[in-house]
């Protein structure tokens, strides 16, 4: 069972690494990639666990679940669609198929020897989310003005008008209330083994009158639900990784400098005066700020290159209780 709040799971606790899908996938159309990607990946694993035994690894699955949808509207017309709960469940299979492999095969002379499994991971949200009024979450392809017209006719889809590109689906994002496996993810993490769990943010689903989980049109921001997960487990570490060593401000500007650290609220406060974008930067500084006030432990967000120098205090940003 996953630990009571303030249990001291103490610093042999286990650790949450959190990273997008294009960092196994930058293009959609080369998944051949995702090979020597998903090697990289293994190398942090080990440099995470000589330092925090047990890891739990949230992936995310934008180009991947992108690269279905186009396949999806290739076959339009002769094929039925899947909703979008089901198309994340592929993807959670396929994404942890591979790095399952690859970790195995980079740990298996690891003493003692660790274990690596893919948990199918099912994340419960409110009905009642605001989200599900306003959807915001571009998925998909683009879409001419008369087909984007027929899909909101025939379908009921959301549609936003991206400049340069056309139409997109929009959906909504609702915040991650619960994992359903948090169990077995924990109990694993615990005894010192390797879970990937929560792969894209996780399955959305929602609870009937019933009580019986019922699969959402919907899709969860991952770093919500790593957070999520890290905060539960108690996690002696968590570590956002994202395409930059750190997080600046006045990015991408002859202005820009290093956030070298923040504190939780310094950090919150600056994502809620929208300093940072809402689809990048924005949810990841959030989830390790929230990590870090409930779990009084420091967040770090670097990328793979300065993660071994952020561990070490010299590189990254961190996000101090």
């Amino acid at each position: 069972m996953p630990p009571p709040p303030g249990d001291p799971l103490g610093a042999s606790g286990p650790a949450v690494l959190a990273f997008g899908g294009n960092a196994l996938l930058p293009d959609a159309f080369h998944p051949e990639e995702q090979e020597p990607r998903a090697h990289e990946l293994a190398r942090i694993v080990r440099v995470l666990l000589d330092r925090s035994p047990g890891l739990v690894l949230v992936h995310g699955n934008g180009p991947q679940v992108g690269m279905i949808l186009l396949r999806v509207e290739a076959a339009r017309g002769r094929l039925p669609s899947e909703p979008l709960d089901v198309l994340v469940s592929e993807t959670q299979g396929s994404i942890g198929y591979l790095l399952t492999r690859t970790l195995r095969n980079a740990l298996v002379e690891h003493a003692p020897p660790i274990e690596v499994a893919c948990v199918l991971t099912q994340v419960v949200v409110d009905p009642a989310d605001p989200a599900f009024a306003t959807p915001t979450k571009p998925i998909g392809p683009a879409y001419s003005d008369d087909v984007a017209a027929t899909l909101r006719d025939q379908r009921g889809w959301r549609m936003v008008h991206e400049d340069g590109r056309g139409w997109r689906r929009v959906v909504p994002s609702p915040e991650p209330r619960s994992v359903v496996e948090l169990g077995s993810i924990y109990e694993a993490a615990r005894a010192g083994h390797v879970v990937v769990a929560g792969g894209g943010g996780g399955i959305p689903v929602r609870r009937d009158a019933a009580g019986e989980l019922v699969g959402v049109e919907a899709v969860i921001d991952k770093d919500r639900t790593a957070s999520m997960l890290a905060i539960a487990l108690r996690a002696h570490r968590f570590v956002v990784l994202t395409g930059v060593p750190h997080v600046s401000l006045d990015y991408a500007t002859p202005d820009e400098r290093r956030v070298e650290r923040l504190s939780s609220g310094e950090a919150q406060r600056l994502v809620d005066e929208g300093v940072f974008p809402a689809g990048s930067m924005g949810p990841k500084v959030e989830a390790a700020a929230r990590f870090a006030f409930e779990v009084r432990r420091p967040a770090l967000i670097t990328d793979t290159a300065s993660l071994e120098d952020a561990l070490d205090g010299r590189a990254g940003t961190r996000i101090d209780p």
